[in-house]
């Protein structure tokens, strides 16, 4: 079966195939990333644990994976994504496990910010549906990638709580998460047997200088630059909440060495930039090897709009849905699923519009969608009907995510 054969969801070779493949692990990605949420008030009970702590291991569990997605998405374009994601699923089963078995905050903290790797799954599969799927199928493709992937935080969401409390025990959260953690790794050799970079006879196309993103003038040069700032801006907010301004779980030397380290990345990276790029401020480049990097820009503030805002709820649902209703931890997570559920039509939606419609005015209602959505759920409040509530976090979800994959490949405008 070739790239160009009908998209036919049912089947299980060639395009397809990978297609469910890379889905499913995606799928396990989210199930291990998120995995804390739904069980945060067994956590909170059996360490111990502050709701200051338990909140800040909500922000650790996803801020590895800022610097993470831009590291294992060189790695990606170096040496496939078969080989990367079967890397990332089973070494990130090793955080996974000690998080479960962790009886401290410090341990619980380390492990879950180890486990913000696995939240860099996402880059390995778009490279690899973009490789299988023609231009007229991407959106559709990646849409279902993305959206059946996602869904892995409602699985988790749902599920979890049931699995703990079958294995009983102010422990049975412990259980369930490890149980993630071998999924995880029984996965990572099943994909890595089963998957290949590209379709028979086609070629793998690596970047010819890796460390930074090439860019085509000296004005993308800058703009390049300015936009890996948020990156380093967010790690140091991360450690300033973890400074005695915060939490106090870091001293006031360490915040300032993370500090100077932060820095002294960002000045390293920023060298790697200009080295891949220098030709640009000595030649101007060919017009037909030319692209505007203003269009990743604006992806980029679109994604940290859409996804970034989508973890920080899915993160939060389930403890605002048990505080907010007195709902129980079970019912809570069943609830707070509903959101992370819209994915399964969401993303493949957004994907197929934007094949058939456009990436322009796709983008552009939904992200209006999303803002209205927001607007919905914070006046959320406890006199509210539950199911009212989940109307309105499905009305967010539906605007997010919507075409990401298919603008980075076909950008012209």
């Amino acid at each position: 079966m070739s790239v160009n054969d009908k998209f036919n969801l049912f089947s299980f070779t060639g395009k397809m195939k990978i297609l469910h493949l890379s889905w499913f692990a995606f799928f396990i990605t989210f199930v291990v990333w998120f995995n804390f949420a739904p069980l945060l008030q067994s956590v909170k009970e059996s360490l111990g644990l502050t709701t200051a702590e338990i909140k800040t291991l909500l922000i650790l569990n996803v801020a590895f994976t800022i610097p993470a997605r831009v590291l294992i998405g060189m790695l990606t374009d170096k040496y496939g994504p078969r080989l990367i994601y079967s890397l990332l699923l089973a070494i990130c089963a090793i955080p996974c496990f000690a998080f479960a078995f962790a009886d401290s905050f410090v341990q619980a903290a380390i492990a879950r910010f180890a486990l913000g790797l696995i939240g860099a799954g996402f880059v390995i599969g778009i490279r690899l549906v973009s490789e299988w799927f023609p231009h007229n199928e991407l959106g559709t493709a990646e849409g279902i990638y993305g959206g059946w992937g996602n869904f892995g935080s409602a699985a988790a969401a749902f599920t979890l709580p049931t699995v703990a409390v079958m294995f009983g025990g102010e422990d049975g959260w412990r259980y369930a998460m490890a149980i993630t953690g071998v999924m995880s790794l029984l996965f990572a050799f099943i994909f890595y047997r089963n998957v290949t970079d590209t379709p028979k006879g086609a070629t793998y196309y690596k970047p010819k200088k890796s460390g930074a993103m090439e860019v085509t003038s000296t004005g993308d040069f800058y703009l390049l630059l300015l936009m890996k700032t948020p990156m380093y801006g967010a790690l140091a907010l991360l450690a300033w909440k973890l400074s005695p301004s915060g939490i106090s779980m870091l001293n006031d030397t360490t915040v300032y060495l993370i500090y100077a380290a932060l820095v002294a990345l960002y000045l390293f990276d920023a060298w790697h930039v200009w080295q891949v790029n220098k030709h640009v401020f000595e030649e101007e480049v060919p017009e037909i090897h030319q692209y505007k990097f203003k269009q990743v820009a604006v992806l980029n503030v679109l994604y940290f709009a859409t996804f970034g805002s989508e973890l920080a709820v899915v993160s939060m649902l389930p403890l605002f849905f048990s505080e907010t209703f007195e709902l129980t931890p079970v019912v809570a997570g069943m609830v707070a699923s509903a959101y992370a559920f819209m994915n399964l039509m969401s993303r493949p939606g957004g994907g197929w519009l934007s094949d058939k419609f456009g990436r322009k005015p796709t983008l552009l209602i939904l992200t209006a969608g999303l803002a209205v959505g927001y607007f919905a759920m914070g006046q959320v409040e406890s006199s509210w009907p539950v199911w009212l509530a989940v109307v309105a976090a499905w009305g967010v979800l539906s605007s997010c995510n919507p075409a990401k994959g298919r603008c980075l490949r076909r950008c012209p405008d």
